[in-house]
């Protein structure tokens, strides 16, 4: 991925260059409920208006797609139906620098991208990893960085190591980088001896296949992983180091460039007066910061 830059915070809005491979990300429990969401976070509530695109209205209402089952994330409020998370919050608070509004709608992860080609949703977040093959179909916004983490159980009773993976069963869910990175270790390194990969519809399923010993590991984002191994106790911990770095994107149809040059904007203003960082804080994700915010970054190939 491209460097980040070490000043201030950037806004690059890139040309389009590259969608819908898979990627990090959730599937859901409650498809189809939404929340309005009106709290304000972020910037002055409307105060980069001036910086939205003609056609796009200051106090418009987005539809905005999110998989409630990748806490912290995006996850499904005690009510199960009221998302919340990291990137819940950085959207809205993003959208409200622009004026706009947000009703922010549970769906399944692998149709998250699909709608918003099909014009179903206005715009998605969910912890997409921005690909060159993704930003083929839809425009992206980077705001964070992730990469992927092996979870084993305490102890690592199965001796993973992830370096060295062939032959081991490895949770992933469906739809997601690591379960392309799977892919691509069985077609190359461990060919003669292929992982075997148990792949989950819900990221808390794989998490739960994994406390019950079904899998030997599982494979997930960082935030997502590390987070796991915190929320359960002493029962997992991280096996080896994070590899394979690489920015999230806000999703929005790909002739969208200009609102996503506009949400750059307005994520550039929250690192500047302080609330990217506090919301990232408050989920314990601050190692994923960026200092440069981006629509359609130039990412390698893949």
């Amino acid at each position: 991925m491209s460097a980040w830059s070490r000043g201030g915070p950037m806004v690059l809005a890139g040309g389009l260059v590259a969608s819908l491979l898979t990627g990090c990300g959730a599937t859901s429990l409650g498809l189809g409920s939404s929340q309005q969401q009106t709290g304000t976070t972020g910037c002055s509530s409307g105060g980069l208006k001036d910086v939205l695109p003609p056609n796009v209205k200051p106090g418009t209402t987005l539809t905005v797609a999110s998989d409630g089952s990748y806490e912290p994330n995006e996850f499904l409020a005690a009510d199960g139906q009221t998302l919340v998370g990291m990137d819940i919050e950085l959207m809205r608070g993003a959208l409200q620098c622009l004026g706009l509004k947000a009703t922010f709608q549970n769906a399944k992860f692998d149709n998250i991208l699909p709608g918003i080609v099909g014009g179903k949703y206005d715009v998605g977040v969910s912890s997409f990893t921005i690909t060159s093959d993704r930003l083929k179909q839809v425009t992206m916004v980077s705001y964070f960085s992730a990469g992927t983490q092996w979870v084993v159980r305490k102890g690592n009773p199965r001796h993973v190591n992830p370096s060295q993976p062939c032959g081991y069963a490895v949770g992933v869910q469906t739809g997601t980088t690591q379960a392309d990175e799977i892919k691509a270790l069985n077609k190359g390194q461990c060919k003669s001896k292929p992982i075997k990969a148990v792949i989950e519809d819900l990221q808390s399923k794989v998490t739960t296949d994994l406390l019950a010993g079904k899998v030997d590991a599982m494979a997930a984002d960082s935030p997502v992983a590390l987070y796991a191994v915190k929320k359960t106790g002493d029962k997992l911990q991280a096996a080896g180091k994070i590899t394979g770095s690489a920015p999230y994107g806000v999703v929005l149809p790909k002739n969208e460039d200009k609102l996503g040059a506009a949400i750059a904007q307005a994520f550039a203003q929250m690192a500047t007066n302080g609330s990217y960082q506090k919301i990232l804080a408050k989920w314990g994700q601050q190692s994923g910061a960026v200092e440069m915010f981006a629509a359609n970054p130039a990412v390698p190939h893949g």
